[in-house]
């Protein structure tokens, strides 16, 4: 377990809803990873790399909804600049994505 935290603390990040427009391949990344561009309803869309390719296919992204911490500050990947952070449960090398058991509008916040 990580240093305990706030609930102050953790009520400054901001965790979003959003839904996959868009994937594509990312080689210049270190590792496997594909780019996303993540529709989050009023906020607008945000791009961002994920490794998750060992799971997923690029096809099997498109209209799924995640979720996403949308206020990091950005951040250079390779030539990319990610904008948002997609969470997902780590098992290993794999990452499985977080999402909302029933479809929500996009930009929901998660709590």
């Amino acid at each position: 377990m990580k240093a305990t935290i706030t609930f102050e603390e953790f009520t400054k990040v901001d965790l979003r809803v959003g839904t996959i427009l868009e994937v594509k391949d990312f080689p210049e990344a270190r590792n496997p990873a594909y780019q996303l561009f993540i529709d989050f309803g009023d906020l607008g869309i945000k791009k961002t790399s994920a490794q998750i390719t060992t799971l997923y296919k690029k096809e099997d992204l498109i209209n799924r909804q995640i979720v996403a911490v949308v206020n990091f500050p950005k951040k250079q990947i390779a030539s990319f600049m990610s904008e948002c952070l997609v969470v997902g449960a780590v098992n290993g090398k794999d990452v499985v994505l977080l999402n909302p058991e029933n479809p929500v509008k996009n930009g929901t916040t998660v709590s």
